[in-house]
């Protein structure tokens, strides 16, 4: 890249997406184009110097044609999604994601400018029958196929990849795709319905102890497993993965699976206090176990996400504590 290439950044007022546009500007790139659906005053992270496009739909194809206008580099990180309390509910608004992936690979292709476009998929992508144990072998790339990807979500997310792979078939369009598997950090939707289990966990705790409750509610029996990566993690494989030469999809994730009874653990841990805890069996909790395989990201790129859970809780932690205690004092907070 060059430091006076424009860069855009689609899902720039979430919770990756505002992360990345911080951290390219942190490295000196001067030309960053920020793209969201929300108004700017809903973005987590807003920043000087850099040309934020709001209330922009990109499912609307003149939208991402505007977006993609002058760009040497595109990433993709626009997404209807949320926690699994959002996407199991909400699987047809999941699935017209497809038009903004659709939309913007047609105009990085029409725009004639773009040298790479990167396209943040999903380990909802994997074959469910694969993920039914909690003790799961650990996802590799060829498991997504044969295809029975997460209904909704992952559906959407492996047919546009399919779509990235085609576009640089038939139109020459340098494409990069990374499955993401479960990002969490500060600056991201800890509150209202879309948040992922560690955000969630956290608030959950935090309101257990300001409320002297000591009891703490987790969706299942919290014998699922899952691995998360934080967000410092997934913006360095971000970079690696788009200037690389590894042309099919990759995992991004981390390689330490715990449970959610485990993740509870943690977080108890960090907050320093002991909950009583209810299993609500009912609710939406998705696979039964998931685990990123990274031989291929290590093989082929010498590095893997490595930030211990504890570690990033940690910071989650006291960034949403922080947020609570500002809207508790009546401040303005995004959630």
């Amino acid at each position: 890249m060059n430091q006076n290439d424009l860069l855009v950044v689609t899902g720039a007022g979430g919770f990756i997406g505002g992360s990345l546009v911080r951290s390219l500007r942190e490295r000196g790139f001067a030309r960053l184009r920020a793209v969201d659906i929300k108004p700017l005053d809903q973005w987590y992270q807003r920043h000087d110097g850099v040309e934020n496009l709001a209330n922009c739909d990109l499912k609307l194809r003149e939208n991402c044609y505007r977006a993609c206008e002058g760009a040497a580099q595109i990433y993709n990180l626009a997404a209807d999604m949320g926690g699994m309390g959002f996407i199991e509910l909400n699987k047809a608004a999941c699935m017209l994601s497809v038009l903004i992936n659709t939309h913007m690979l047609l105009a990085a292709r029409d725009a004639g400018t773009v040298r790479r476009y990167f396209f943040s998929s999903s380990a909802c992508a994997y074959n469910t029958q694969k993920q039914q144990d909690v003790n799961v072998t650990a996802l590799k790339e060829e498991d997504a196929y044969p295809a029975m990807a997460e209904e909704g979500y992952g559906w959407e997310k492996l047919f546009s990849e399919q779509m990235c792979h085609h576009f640089m078939e038939d139109y020459r369009l340098e494409t990069r795709v990374a499955r993401f598997h479960n990002v969490y950090g500060p600056w991201g939707t800890w509150d209202g319905g879309r948040e992922k289990a560690p955000a969630a966990i956290c608030r959950k705790v935090i309101e257990a102890k300001d409320a002297g409750s000591n009891e703490i509610e987790i969706w299942g029996d919290g014998e699922q497993t899952r691995s998360f990566m934080f967000i410092d993690d997934c913006l360095r494989g971000v970079d690696m993965i788009t200037h690389s030469d590894i042309r099919e999809p990759l995992n991004l994730g981390s390689s330490e699976l715990v449970t959610i009874n485990r993740l509870v653990d943690l977080v108890e841990e960090i907050a320093e206090v002991k909950l009583k805890r209810h299993y609500k069996l009912d609710a939406p909790k998705g696979v039964r176990g998931r685990n990123s395989d990274n031989t291929k990201i290590k093989q082929l790129l010498d590095w893997e996400p490595d930030t211990p859970l504890h570690d990033g809780l940690a910071k989650t932690y006291t960034w949403i504590e922080q947020q609570f205690a500002a809207r508790k004092a009546g401040k303005t907070v995004v959630i």
